[in-house]
């Protein structure tokens, strides 16, 4: 089969396999979804009323035009916005503020993520990314200025620290709120028990210190099960949320019946009312309302792991109606109870009896974990995308699912997570300052969405300007009116989430800024084909038996670093191969389309280069058998230069879309075997000597890596359509495999350009800090250590 129709069919199936669901399916990541992807939204009633302070309201009416507020702001932001309209924006199943802003990079031209342009043709030419119908005025207008590009970025950035920093502020929010309904019910149970009232005094001042040390300790336990992964952990939790919602909707329910006038709260005249007969005081009592949407964006940010049909199915059905009896009857029940006590906000408080009030505090526990799931989830899968689209320094990502490939798990930000909740939870002690902090979080996120779905409207759905101008102010509007109200709070709290966004764009610009500027370093430093092919013999370079990886950033030219280490060490290896990751902004790149394959200089030098395309969400490089497919691609590319005529034209010369699993092609048959790869030195002519791996040497078992070997044979001689001069040249790459391997990686050393300003010092700084420090090396393919030759080179920036 022709390759080009190869790839469309692989894409097609690709696509196909991602939008088949049976209903089956549905019910299954519904449940899932329950102890995931809605935990937050459904713990949020532990702490929307119970983070205002009683002196903050001051009349009955206003309990009726605050549970007005949440009826509608549930109803339009999480029902309207995320469920029916967000969803439908989603990138090949991904979610979050980074599957919007690569729509907008491929569909409006908008991207400042070095990417190869050879590349980008091939996501079009194969279907990946539909062809853009109009050039209507407001693309060429976002395109033509470069201010709207930073704009767009800075945009992504902050939506990205806002679900980051809720991922810390929600645990410790969720699990403090439920360890203090805990508190308040061994004091209730004390009181009974204990006649004296000096013990009792005692009793409570130990009851009072309880709950912080309570929350860690459930804290760390949250923090330690994230290893298990989103699967197993959402089969859990769900049922405990099930029980939650039946819970605290039947409490509601009751409430509502003992005080039905409630439900005339559900007109918007009550709205109406309280902004008409506004005051600066009541104007910040939105900043805790806010906070029962809580959770919202993690139905857009965890789409990955689920499906669009059972996230809004399970809102829709279930969520949805159990929050707004909830709402309603705690709504009713410190109405009917106001001035009584301070504590009728807490929601402990509304549980009609006693004993119900004991498993209310022990269920709250276990809620508020499950809570707190969502957040750190929707965590994850962001920092992983802007990893993969250099946004974020390396970390490890553990893949918890074969089947879903959203699903992810950090081991090094979950326990930086840990650490930063339990110094909020520590420090402010209360939920009331977290909750002001997460208000704002939240809200400044949701801004973000709105933001780039107007965008998305117009320029990738290419509705009018009119309805983008109209989604953008309707939604605006209203998260405005609460980031005002949340602004107010920012002494008494909020501007925690001040320090962490501070902490995470620093952080997530640094890296990119540092990551573009080495790019720029390299494109401006590499030297052409020419320089390797041309003069390589005038310097007296010699050829020594095996392969030669390179591992560069740039997909043309010969990289600097490589020229250096041929200049002091004139040899390299009988075939080489120039291997560069490019990620692209799209979730997936299908295997069919994963390998761009071309030749360096003429035949007989027997230089490739390989360009390894993938999307932010694929998981290429900590596979052991990288090596044997690139070395697949090759030989098909071989087989196959002669006849491909539709070849994409590059600086080095004719590159082919390939990507065939092994053994699919005509080219190279692979064998695997399962051998002690130990390593060697080659010696040179002249008595220099490069590192490789051989296979038969066995003197250096001790030192040898167990590991699973794929040798490559030819096919029979008497196999069709296979020149003398193509066999000839498989032959010769298979020798040089069986020689061994060599990886050359460029090891970078940066510093800063005299004259430089104060904030380009700073970012360089901090860049360098966080490449040091990073966890993961640059290509994390399971490279042996012995043939692994690093080359130092200094990037002045």
């Amino acid at each position: 089969m022709d390759p080009e129709l190869r790839s469309e069919s692989i894409s097609s199936e690709f696509k196909a396999n991602k939008q088949r669901e049976t209903w089956q399916r549905t019910i299954i990541l519904s449940f899932q979804s329950l102890g995931v992807v809605y935990g937050r939204l459904s713990t949020a009633p532990l702490y929307v009323f119970g983070s205002i302070k009683p002196d903050e309201v001051e009349t009955e009416k206003e309990i009726y035009e605050l549970f007005s507020f949440i009826f509608w702001t549930l109803t339009i932001i999480p029902l309207l916005k995320y469920a029916f309209i967000v969803l439908k924006a989603d990138d090949d199943g991904e979610g979050g503020t980074f599957s919007l802003y690569s729509l907008l990079c491929r569909h409006a031209k908008v991207g400042l993520i070095p990417s190869d342009k050879s590349a980008s043709e091939i996501i079009h030419h194969d279907g990946g990314s539909p062809k853009i119908k109009v050039q209507s005025r407001a693309r060429r207008a976002i395109e033509k200025h470069k201010s709207s590009h930073y704009l767009l970025l800075f945009l992504a950035l902050l939506g990205c620290c806002m679900i980051i920093g809720d991922g810390v502020l929600t645990p410790s929010i969720s699990v403090l709120s439920a360890t203090s309904n805990v508190g308040r019910s061994i004091a209730k149970f004390s009181d009974r028990l204990i006649s004296s009232e000096k013990t009792r005094d005692r009793v409570d001042e130990v009851v009072d210190k309880l709950p912080v040390p309570m929350a860690c300790a459930i804290l760390i336990g949250l923090f330690t099960l994230q290893h298990y992964g989103t699967q197993r952990i959402g089969f859990v939790f769900a049922p405990i949320v099930i029980l939650w919602l039946i819970f605290i909707s039947s409490v509601g329910l009751y409430n509502i019946v003992q005080n039905h006038k409630i439900l005339n709260a559900v007109s918007p005249t009550y709205v109406i009312r309280f902004i008409k007969n506004v005051h600066f005081k009541s104007w910040k009592l939105l900043g805790s309302i806010v906070l029962c949407i809580a959770g919202s964006e993690a139905m857009f940010a965890d789409l990955g792991h689920f499906s669009k049909r059972s996230i809004k199915v399970t809102f829709v059905c279930l969520i949805y109606p159990a929050l707004v009896l909830c709402y309603a009857g705690q709504a009713a029940f410190i109405s009917k109870k106001f001035g009584t006590s301070d504590d009728i906000f807490h929601i402990s408080e509304s549980v009609p009896s006693k004993y119900l009030h004991h498993a209310f505090a022990v269920l709250s526990v276990f809620a508020s974990a499950v809570g707190s799931q969502a957040t750190i989830t929707a965590s994850f899968s962001i920092i992983n995308q802007c990893q993969a689209l250099g946004c974020f320094p390396r970390v490890k990502v553990v893949h918890t699912s074969e089947e879903i490939h959203g699903q992810v798990y950090i081991p090094d930000v979950n326990w930086l997570f840990m650490l930063m909740c339990l110094g909020i939870t520590v420090g402010f002690h209360h939920i009331s300052p977290i909750g002001k902090a997460a208000g704002l979080a939240i809200i400044l996120g949701m801004l973000v969405t709105t933001c780039l779905m107007s965008l998305i409207i117009a320029l990738y759905w290419e509705k009018s300007l009119f309805l983008s101008a109209c989604f953008l102010l309707f939604f605006g509007s209203i998260e405005m009116i609460y980031l005002s109200a949340c602004m107010l709070n920012f002494p008494k709290g909020a501007w925690s989430i001040a320090i962490m966004l501070f902490l995470f764009f620093t952080i997530m610009l640094a890296w990119h800024y540092g990551t573009l500027k080495k790019y720029q370093f390299d494109i401006e430093n590499k030297v052409s084909v020419e320089w390797l092919t041309d003069l390589s013999p005038g310097l007296g370079i010699s050829r020594v038996s095996g392969i030669g990886f390179i591992y560069t950033d740039i997909v043309s030219g010969i990289p600097a670093f490589f020229t250096h280490f041929i200049t002091n060490l004139p040899a390299f290896h009988q075939v080489l191969i120039f291997v560069s990751f490019k990620p692209l902004p799209v979730p997936y790149v299908p295997h069919g389309q994963r390998y761009l394959v071309g030749r360096v200089g003429p035949k007989e030098y027997k230089i490739y280069r390989c360009i390894v395309l993938y999307g932010y969400c694929d998981r290429i490089r900590d596979t052991d058998d990288f090596e044997d497919h690139i070395i697949s691609s090759i030989g098909e590319f071989i087989a196959m230069e002669e006849q491909h005529h539709e070849a994409l034209t590059s600086l080095d010369g004719k590159m082919m879309v390939l990507g065939r699993s092994m053994g699919d092609g005509n080219a190279l048959i692979p064998l695997t075997t399962s051998s002690n790869l130990s390593m060697n030195i080659t010696t040179l002519e002249d008595g220099k000597r490069l590192p490789s791996p051989r296979s038969d040497d066995p003197e250096s078992s001790s030192s040898s890596l167990r590991r699973k070997k794929v040798r490559f044979m030819l096919p029979p001689p008497d196999s069709p359509k296979m020149s003398a001069s193509v066999r000839e040249e498989l032959q010769d790459l298979v020798d040089a495999r069986e020689s061994g391997t060599a990886y050359l990686l460029g090891k970078s050393h940066l510093s800063i350009r005299n004259g430089s300003n104060f904030l380009k010092q700073f970012l360089v700084l901090t860049y360098i800090f966080l490449d040091k420090n990073c966890r993961e090396p640059p290509v994390a393919l399971n490279i042996p250590h012995a043939a692994l030759l690093e080359v130092g080179m200094v990037y002045t920036i």
